[in-house]
């Protein structure tokens, strides 16, 4: 079995140290490497081509994580980036959604979160830390007041494949519960991001619970609440 080639970025040498050292007793999980700044972290995936990236957001020039993410996606979309950071803040999300981040934890996340996270998105799902899903839905929901919002026409299929997205569902979870196959998932996936001018299952989330095709489950709206 392949495993799953993972580049820490972060500015704390403990803290790439402690990350490196948790993720290397994961059997399927292979640290290729570790980067102090955004600089050295966009070189270091040309060299090494990880899977993924953990990038914190604020390293030595300010918010690098950012612009390093930026540059990564640009160069390689098949890279997944994961921001790893303390940052509560709505606008640093999402400024790393727009930048292609397919995930976003809290450093308050434990182990099982941050591994459940890798897994996700180097199988092309995206992850968000449930804490922070309520704010991107308002900055979205703020937006599309602004903004004039085009017509789209969805199946019933496709509206059911995207609420299913929107719950976090894999594409397996979907072939299941829809019991068609997963090339039909991934196919009629490509066929809704089209049709809205998005480019990933994270745009496909913030899209439903926007329009109102999709809530935050229960669970999430009490992680959520004070």
């Amino acid at each position: 079995m392949r495993r799953i080639r993972i580049l820490i970025a972060d500015d704390h040498t403990l803290v790439r140290q402690a990350l490196a050292q948790m993720l290397q007793t994961e059997p399927d999980f292979e640290v290729v490497g570790q980067a102090a700044d955004g600089e050295e972290a966009f070189q270091k995936t040309r060299v090494l081509d990880p899977d993924i990236v953990l990038m914190d957001i604020h390293m030595p020039r300010g918010r690098e994580g950012i612009e390093a993410t930026r540059r990564i996606t640009e160069h390689n979309p098949r890279i997944g980036v994961i921001m790893l950071t303390m940052e509560r803040h709505d606008e640093y999300l999402i400024e790393a959604i727009k930048a292609g981040a397919k995930g976003y934890l809290l450093k308050s996340a434990n182990s099982q979160e941050l591994i459940e996270a890798i897994h996700a998105v180097a199988a092309g799902e995206a992850q968000l830390d449930p804490a922070m899903a309520r704010k991107v839905l308002e900055e979205f929901r703020r937006l599309s007041q602004r903004e004039h919002q085009h017509i789209v026409h969805l199946t019933e299929r496709e509206l059911e494949i995207l609420q299913l997205v929107a719950q976090g569902a894999s594409n397996r979870e979907i072939a299941k519960k829809l019991e068609i196959s997963e090339k039909t998932v991934r196919n009629r996936l490509s066929v809704i991001f089209d049709k809205l001018h998005i480019n990933n299952r994270t745009e496909a989330a913030i899209y439903a619970l926007r329009e109102g095709y999709a809530q935050l489950s229960e669970k999430d709206q009490n992680q959520q609440s004070p």
